[in-house]
């Protein structure tokens, strides 16, 4: 269930061919090797950056192609449809490390940084979360303390897409002292590169989908920022995060669909050629309504983010919306992808066929980014407020 082309702009559909055509050279006939051996793929980082993919919303002054949300979100979406661990680096370095520069950077930071991000040269990263402080972030322990003109990192970092291989890491570390703890007022961002002394690659995770995506954790052990690396204001950093969280939860959302999309068309597929009884299963009512209904949801799920992602653009405040958004095409994803397995019976079970790494590689959305119980304690409170 691909977007109607009828309902996209020539520059839409002009880069959702450009999406396909990398996808087929770059993408999709090294997805299923990348998984099995938890490969990054650093060239494709090159590829995007030449295609403007790493830089779609940010301005043409620093590089960036300058679109509107709706446009990054359809080429997002295609990518996921190829590989999900692709879509999630680009969905990362596009909504949070580029965006929170873009918004809150100095002069001098966006100069040195978002051009280079846009083209490829640098991957960005953010690392909110710790090893004791995941949906709790404001529970986050990385200290920062003073020392003259630059600050002294120490603590762990988590979970933290692309850190292995990341030039920039936006990291939320607590600025306040143990004797002064402000919650999430004590919070502040810094930008981080790896060359700074201190600073550690961790423990690679070994997960269960989005293997060709590095999830590590990041040492800091001393580690020596120079003062002009804060970004922000002291003590903005939490709030910095959760803004930018809204531009990242939309694009997990369109990379649910994505794989979503993918795991039904696999489904539609072999419903089509697989024969039982003498007759290919799609002519078998029971299969037509698993097609019927994972084909309406995914539909609903882009209408969703699209409407949503329409209204950010014009300046309309839709956290709520947005959370839906996530919550529900992650859902959706994790739906349609058991469906598809259902669809390919004995098969959908086995590596031999793409649905089982639909639906180990949906998962995941269902909890980064914030899980569904976060994403509907948001909704909760953006219907019941007053």
């Amino acid at each position: 269930m691909m977007t109607d082309l009828r309902l996209l702009t020539e520059e839409q559909v002009a880069i959702l061919d450009t999406a396909r055509a990398f996808t087929a050279e770059h993408v999709k006939p090294f997805a299923a090797q990348w998984d099995r051996e938890s490969h990054f793929e650093p060239s494709l980082v090159r590829h995007l950056g030449e295609l403007g993919f790493l830089g779609m919303v940010l301005p043409t002054e620093y590089d960036g192609l300058g679109l509107d949300t709706r446009t990054y979100l359809l080429a997002l979406e295609e990518i996921a449809a190829a590989d999900a661990s692709v879509a999630v680096m680009m969905s990362v370095h596009n909504a949070l490390p580029t965006q929170m520069l873009n918004e809150f950077g100095t002069k001098a930071q966006k100069e040195r940084f978002l051009a280079p991000l846009a083209r490829g040269e640098l991957l960005g990263a953010f690392a909110l979360s710790e090893p004791d402080a995941g949906s709790d972030a404001s529970a986050v322990r990385c200290q920062a303390r003073r020392d003259g003109n630059d600050w002294i990192l120490d603590g762990t970092k988590a979970w933290v897409t692309s850190g292995s291989h990341a030039g920039v890491i936006i990291a939320m570390v607590r600025t306040d002292t143990p004797e002064d703890r402000r919650k999430s007022k004590g919070i502040s961002a810094f930008i981080l590169t790896p060359d700074l002394p201190g600073f550690h690659v961790g423990k690679k995770e070994d997960k269960m989908g989005l293997r060709a995506s590095p999830t590590v954790q990041l040492n800091f052990d001393g580690m020596r920022v120079p003062a002009d690396r804060m970004l922000g204001e002291e003590g903005m950093g939490f709030i910095y995060a959760m803004r930018s969280l809204e531009h990242g939860r939309l694009g997990i959302a369109a990379q649910a669909i994505g794989i979503a999309r993918a795991a039904f068309e696999a489904a539609r597929v072999y419903a089509m050629e697989r024969k039982q009884f003498g007759t290919p299963i799609a002519e078998f009512q029971g299969i037509q309504f698993k097609l019927a209904d994972m084909a309406t949801r995914i539909t609903a799920a882009r209408s969703l983010l699209h409407v949503t992602a329409a209204a950010k653009d014009r300046g309309i405040a839709v956290p709520g919306e947005v959370s839906m958004c996530k919550l529900f095409a992650s859902e959706t994803a994790m739906w349609v992808t058991t469906q598809a397995i259902q669809v390919f019976g004995g098969y959908g079970y086995v590596k031999e066929y793409p649905v089982e790494k639909y639906f180990r590689d949906a998962k995941a959305t269902e909890i980064y980014e914030g899980t569904s119980e976060v994403q509907r304690i948001v909704i909760g409170r953006a219907v019941t407020k007053e």
